[in-house]
């Protein structure tokens, strides 16, 4: 028989470690033994178990099951996907089923038979094998993360934030994939079987902001012709993806930050709270912290949505990944537009390598798409590429308010996409007044 590699045993009663650590030395490589709870976080942040074995009660007179249960919850918190048997000697089959419904693998009662108790062990660690082996086959990567040290990091930190819960705060400039590392976390998650629903912050207007995300009944509104269901509803079980939440007007951050609270939306039209199970991941190109201080984004929603921040660096901090990223993108249009294989010339990689990419990774992928379209022979040389000069906001030469008013407009659609509704959202301006202001400057 194949040894397992290591278990944690967590009882109160040294003289049942004693008996099955013996019990269990045939069948595991390491078995770690601990007589209080108290510790377990630790170990299992420095150990990889295959199973948690977990004694129910751990205070004199005090026979509930409740510390026991406390516990499960932690060791999930740390560790979701790994088997936890639940330990009592007390044979309450309606505490092992809601044990089992919070998390538990199985349970084992107190005094044990040694086959079934060796065999209930053995065959939680059979489970989470398959589990990961299942979640190997299902995680190849559509991310390309590249040797930089920053985005090594970041993947590091996916890693250990995917199989949680937690919400994610994920920053960064346009075109630097915010919407991709969003999947790749759902993808990683235990939510994959269920849906990544996008919501584009920016794109939904105003006076439907309600009836799209929490959903409405018939009738709440003229054409509301049908009960239907809102984007979190859609997203129940699995993750909702908010994108651009900066873009979201101040006044309807209050009713986003009453659903995350509650957990629970109420459509349009009616009283009844309808209870969501989502993870939450939202991105933005914003400074969120300096808009608390100008007074344009509440406090108490940066706190709910930024459990866990991460920074994605843009194309022109880790220009080590520019070369194999245009690869990559060569290969795919090569295919998608069937002209064979195509490589990059040296100069032409002397010309990517020098160019700045404030599109970031966007604006690579359309240069390498237009290269591959004109390219013929087979090598793309530095003249099938051609960049105009587009100089950051900051750098720009402004002489005077028309100038500044002119860049920092050009800046706004390119940053929302050419939503105009947006534009003027972030501008401060209505529509009108962006429209007034596009045709003076001839935009």
């Amino acid at each position: 028989m194949t040894k397992q590699k290591t278990i944690i045993i967590v009882d109160d009663n040294k003289g049942v470690l004693s008996a099955v650590k013996l019990l269990l030395k045939n069948s595991f490589e390491r078995i770690i033994t601990l007589p209080s709870p108290i510790t377990l976080p630790t170990v299992l942040r420095q150990e990889e178990p295959q199973v948690v074995l977990l004694d129910m009660n751990f205070t004199d007179a005090l026979n509930t099951g409740n510390e026991g249960l406390y516990w499960l919850h932690e060791i999930k918190k740390i560790h979701p996907t790994l088997p936890v048997v639940l330990f009592t000697a007390y044979a309450d089959i309606e505490l092992a089923v809601r044990g089992i419904k919070e998390g538990a693998t199985d349970f084992i009662v107190k005094p044990w038979d040694n086959a079934r108790f060796i065999e209930t062990l053995l065959k939680a660690c059979s489970q989470a094998s398959k589990g990961r082996k299942k979640k190997e086959e299902r995680t190849t990567s559509a991310m390309y993360w590249g040797t930089s040290t920053a985005m090594r990091n970041l993947r590091e930190m996916v890693k250990k934030v995917a199989e949680t819960d937690a919400n994610v705060l994920i920053t960064g400039e346009n075109g630097t994939g915010k919407e991709m590392l969003a999947r790749e976390i759902h993808t990683l998650s235990n939510r994959y079987r269920h849906n990544m629903v996008t919501v584009d912050m920016g794109a939904v207007t105003e006076t439907l902001f309600e009836s799209e995300l929490f959903g409405h009944k018939k009738g709440a509104f003229t054409d509301a012709h049908a009960d239907r269901a809102g984007k979190f509803e859609a997203a129940n079980e699995g993750t909702i993806f908010l994108d651009e939440i900066g873009n979201l007007p101040y006044h309807l951050q209050s009713k986003l930050l009453t659903v995350l609270q509650s957990r629970s939306v109420v459509r349009v039209g009616s009283n009844e709270p309808i209870p969501v199970n989502i993870r939450l991941i939202c991105a933005t190109n914003a400074n969120l912290d300096e808009k608390v201080m100008q007074g344009k984004f509440r406090e108490d929603l940066l706190y709910r949505i930024n459990t866990i921040h991460l920074e994605i660096p843009p194309l022109r901090e880790r220009r080590e990944d520019i070369i194999p990223l245009a690869e990559l993108f060569i290969e795919r249009f090569s295919k998608q537009y069937d002209k064979g294989k195509m490589t990059l010339s040296e100069t032409a990689c002397r010309k990517l390598q020098q160019h700045a990419w404030y599109g970031n990774i966007r604006e690579l992928e359309h240069a390498i798409e237009k290269a591959v379209i004109i390219g013929e022979g087979g090598i793309l040389t530095d003249m099938h590429f051609h960049f105009s000069k587009k100089i950051p906001m900051q750098e720009s030469a402004m002489e005077t308010l028309e100038d500044m008013e002119l860049v920092m407009i050009r800046k706004a659609i390119d940053k929302c996409n050419g939503n105009l509704s947006a534009v003027a959202a972030q501008l401060g301006i209505t529509r009108q007044t962006l429209y007034n202001k596009m045709k003076k400057h001839g935009l």
